[in-house]
């Protein structure tokens, strides 16, 4: 086994857009204990991380509760988890020399837009019409988008790029999905 942790981390896609769910991909050295074990948590739009103490191994799900994104009626009902950049970080004791920090691009309201749009397009197994064709292309070219996006963020460590390509893509998709906006 190895001498020493090999921290990682998935976050893993999900359609509901309640739910972050991360979970510990770590490989574990036989021989060094596991101590402190500590998820941290910066959700779009806020400046300071939430502290989730964890146990290696774990499968986690999140809410807009557990983020300290909502802070009233937890018991009652929850909200939706906002799209945007994620930061992530797992770290164990020595917490300064051992951890990994990824960002993570949330992208599920926006796709959610996506597929319903998909759904009331109604594709059929045939040529569609010419009009329906450069609407298809259109939708191609967002998810290209959406795509690209994701891969600044998470591949290519330019969350800047990526969000300007987020943005940029939920603008060309609420113009289709939005018969009374302008």
């Amino acid at each position: 086994m190895a001498s020493k942790h090999i921290l990682s981390l998935d976050v893993i896609e999900t359609a509901n857009c309640s739910v972050l769910n991360v979970v510990d991909t770590s490989i574990y050295s036989d021989q060094l204990p596991v101590t402190c074990p500590e998820l941290l948590i910066t959700p779009p739009g806020f400046n300071a991380p939430v502290l989730i103490e964890v146990q290696e191994g774990f499968n986690l799900p999140l809410n807009t509760c557990s983020l300290g994104i909502q802070t009233t009626s937890c018991n009652t009902s929850v909200n939706t988890l906002p799209d945007g950049i994620y930061i992530i970080k797992y770290q164990v004791a020595p917490s300064d020399k051992v951890y990994v920090e990824y960002n993570h691009l949330r992208t599920t309201e926006l796709l959610s837009t996506y597929f319903q749009k998909l759904c009331e397009l109604d594709v059929q197994p045939c040529e569609p019409s010419s009009t329906r064709k450069d609407l298809l292309a259109e939708m191609y070219y967002i998810r290209t988008l959406i795509d690209a996006a994701k891969a600044k963020v998470e591949y290519c460590q330019s969350p800047n790029e990526g969000m300007e390509l987020f943005n940029f893509a939920k603008k060309k998709l609420k113009k289709i999905t939005c018969e009374i906006c302008c």
